[in-house]
């Protein structure tokens, strides 16, 4: 506080301005150590769509890599989709909801974030359009320009409040705790291995019992693997759609292909090269 702004009115209300959380410390370390799962797959999935990898680190911001994560308001997830967005973006129908699935919900992530910076140019503006939506930006945009700074300071629009206002500068505060945590964190950091299962992708719909048959996994290991399925498809209520991204334990698609089992006609699914994602 300046010299000047002193007095007896000078703390006034000071408790309204003030915003502090605890335990963020401890919060923000165990991110990182789930981190250490799912970085390489998720810069991966953002290399791939020609995307700045540094976004993987945006869950840090969202859910401190938290994959339970759920808000007051419907988002749902590691990377905090709010339901319309979900479906909008192709990751939400009757069997499936990506958005409980950290790998799925990346690419929904990058599907969104390239929509954004396609219509808005510029990442500090795209960024917060995470959590202020695009069309709230863009009428930031069109009074401010970009003009990041003069649009926080300034912009008055409906919901652009303490949240939105904040996010671009939490994503960088994340980026460099993250990039240095021996900084942070000097007496260091447990991340956890890195993420190493098999990938595939279903050619026609199948229901769970089938699909653990077919790939001798037990099912129970299927439904755990894939967090993404919804009740009425785990107990095989309802069929898996295909085009729907499923995961196997490690090995299980060369160990079948050496024993010649996915030849045996019932071509369920392709697999999908995961390298990226060990």
């Amino acid at each position: 506080i300046r010299a000047s702004s002193g007095g007896p009115g000078a703390l006034a209300g000071a408790s309204e301005r003030l915003r502090t959380q605890r335990c963020m410390r401890e919060r923000f370390k165990r991110g990182l150590e789930i981190s250490g799962r799912y970085d390489a797959a998720f810069r991966g999935v953002f290399r791939e769509a020609g995307l700045p990898e540094d976004l993987a680190y945006l869950p840090h911001v969202e859910s401190s890599f938290q994959n339970h994560a759920a808000s007051s308001v419907g988002a749902s997830g590691m990377w905090q989709f709010m339901p319309d967005t979900a479906r909008h973006f192709g990751m939400l129908n009757a069997a499936v909801d990506e958005r409980r699935d950290p790998v799925a919900s990346a690419q929904g992530a990058a599907r969104y974030l390239r929509n954004a910076h396609d219509r808005l140019g510029s990442w500090p503006l795209s960024l917060t359009s995470y959590n202020h939506g695009v069309g709230g930006m863009k009428r930031a945009q069109q009074a401010f320009g970009n003009d990041f700074v003069a649009i926080v300071r300034n912009h008055s629009g409906t919901g652009f409040g303490f949240a939105s206002r904040n996010f671009y500068t939490e994503f960088l505060a994340a980026r460099e705790i993250a990039r240095n945590p021996q900084r942070f964190f000097p007496e260091g950091v447990r991340y956890e291995p890195p993420l190493n299962l098999d990938r595939v992708r279903l050619r026609q719909a199948v229901n769970a019992g089938a699909l653990a048959n077919y790939y001798e996994v037990n099912r129970g290991e299927l439904i755990q693997l894939n967090t993404a399925w919804k009740p009425a498809a785990q107990t095989g209520q309802i069929a898996l759609p295909a085009g729907t991204l499923v995961w196997l334990p490690a090995g299980t698609v060369e160990r079948l292909a050496q024993r010649g089992v996915a030849d045996r006609g019932l071509a369920l699914a392709d697999p999908v090269a995961t390298s990226r994602l060990r």
